[in-house]
């Protein structure tokens, strides 16, 4: 086989990798947090055990208004429960947006936010430990990376060819 063959085969390989990570990071970044968003609110609702059970952080309803409380310390405690409703709420679109591929760069803003909002609201109330131990930045981090993926591969993911500079 002639050398330019060789050559021209491994940029080939290399490019046909590249595209094929294009396309699976954001899959990848969308499941990884749709499955935080929803694990966290079927552990509300004791999907994952009661209160008290390893590797359970509320375990029912009345356990997470509680720790929304704490969570938002800086705010009236009446509010706590209004809180978790819309958290909830915001956490279940979110999740189901994410594993369902639509709006995907809307969602993964408004994922931002959410995890923006979250990630302050513990460091105020916890300290920065808290939101380290829950990986609150890891996640706030794919959900900016997610809104942030070039939109030309998702241009080149449906067979156009993205603008020429």
């Amino acid at each position: 086989m002639p050398a330019g063959n060789s050559s021209a085969q491994g940029r080939a390989n290399v490019l046909a990798s590249q595209e094929f990570c294009a396309r699976v990071a954001p899959l990848l970044l969308r499941l990884a947090l749709a499955v935080t968003f929803l694990s966290a609110v079927a552990d509300r609702f004791g999907m994952w055990g009661p209160p008290g059970t390893s590797s359970v952080s509320w375990g029912d309803w009345s356990h997470f208004v509680a720790y929304t409380a704490k969570v938002n310390s800086f705010l009236p405690a009446v509010l706590a429960p209004t809180l978790a409703v819309i958290a909830t709420a915001a956490e279940s679109v979110l999740g189901v947006a994410l594993i369902l591929g639509v709006f995907t760069r809307p969602v993964a803003w408004a994922s931002t936010i959410l995890l923006v909002l979250f990630a302050g609201a513990m460091t105020l109330s916890f300290g920065i430990k808290a939101p380290l131990n829950y990986s609150v930045f890891v996640d706030l981090a794919a959900a900016f990376a997610l809104g942030a993926w070039p939109a030309t591969a998702n241009l080149s993911q449906r067979g156009h060819k993205p603008p020429s500079a």
